[in-house]
């Protein structure tokens, strides 16, 4: 069992601010644990190593772990692209907005210091292909099964604790699963079980090379178009990998609540359609005209986020 050591004190320029939690319990991710320990902490496996990090204030935060470097980067280099800050959240909209739609401005105001993620595109389409369909209490329910079942088990010491995690599982290890055993991670849904499947060994056999398709010059219906030849991927599933495993801000990803606020705040007539594929992508094109198209996911996710919060009444945690 080894021990986390502070890694590095994060202070963030004024002009940049982060809300750790609502960041990681926004709807983006479902790997990220909760801890409290006089203060709170949050705890997760970053390509295999252990990360746990406290906020301070929206402009000062603490990154703890086992290791000086992540993928080659040095830890505090790695922890600022992970949360976009390099992106000033307010600029993701066009310099009108707040003028077009004052009210709307006003309720995004308190979230601004969330910050859509640049996270591991394996990870990234897994989990949003595990749990399809239901809300985010059971989407992290699921996908903490999958991990656990799944997953290489790493124990950690922290502040005289010790915290068990668990690795995402590779392609390779999902590519032989059972899909029986699977089901009990997909809400007992076994044709998913499979889809998963599949899809892992298309991404271990190099049949999908993610890491290909994070190429920012392919267009952006070519690459859902390819994530949409896997089973059990529509539009708003590739959608989400392109924006939260690809780095690709201008993917829309679409969902009921996202229907629902582009008919509200925006009288989208369009949005009182059925989700269907055609009226997914009229509404994907209608964003776009009051919406950077370049940033139009990045903002899409801070409007998704303020409508669940504001006008839903939804808890994200």
């Amino acid at each position: 069992m080894n021990s986390l050591i502070l890694k590095y004190h994060y202070k963030i320029n004024s002009k940049i601010c982060l809300n750790i939690r609502d960041t990681l319990f926004s709807g983006q991710t479902f790997l990220w644990n909760i801890h409290n320990y006089g203060k709170t902490f949050y705890s997760s496996i970053i390509q295999s190593y252990p990360v746990l990090i406290k906020g301070i204030s929206e402009h000062e935060f603490e990154i703890y772990s086992t290791t000086k470097c992540i993928d080659g980067v040095p830890l505090e280099d790695f922890i600022s692209h992970y949360f976009t800050l390099d992106i000033d959240t307010k600029k993701v909209f066009p310099k009108d907005f707040p003028e077009r739609y004052p009210e709307i401005w006003q309720l995004l105001m308190p979230y601004f210091s969330l910050r859509v993620m640049r996270q591991d595109s394996f990870e990234t389409m897994i989990s949003f292909m595990c749990a399809q369909g239901i809300g985010m209490h059971l989407i992290r329910k699921q996908v903490a099964m999958l991990v656990q079942t799944y997953g290489e088990k790493r124990c950690v010491s922290f502040l005289g604790n010790e915290i068990v995690l668990h690795s995402f599982p590779s392609p390779e290890r999902l590519a032989a699963a059972d899909p029986a055993l699977l089901s009990s991670c997909t809400n007992n849904n076994r044709i998913r079980a499979r889809n998963i499947i599949l899809a892992a060994q298309r991404v271990a056999e190099g049949r999908v090379d993610l890491e290909a398709l994070g190429d920012p010059q392919i267009p952006l219906s070519e690459l859902r178009s390819i994530l949409c030849q896997n089973g059990g991927i529509g539009y708003k599933i590739a959608d989400c990998v392109a924006l939260f495993g690809l780095g690709r801000f201008d993917a829309f990803p679409i969902d009921t609540h996202v229907k629902q606020y582009l008919g509200k705040w925006f009288n989208s007539s369009t949005a009182l359609r059925s989700l269907s594929p055609a009226t997914y992508l009229a509404l994907d094109a209608e964003a776009r005209t009051f919406l950077n198209p370049d940033l139009a996911g990045y903002a899409g996710h801070l409007l998704f986020h303020c409508w669940r919060r504001e006008v839903k009444r939804l808890r994200t945690f």
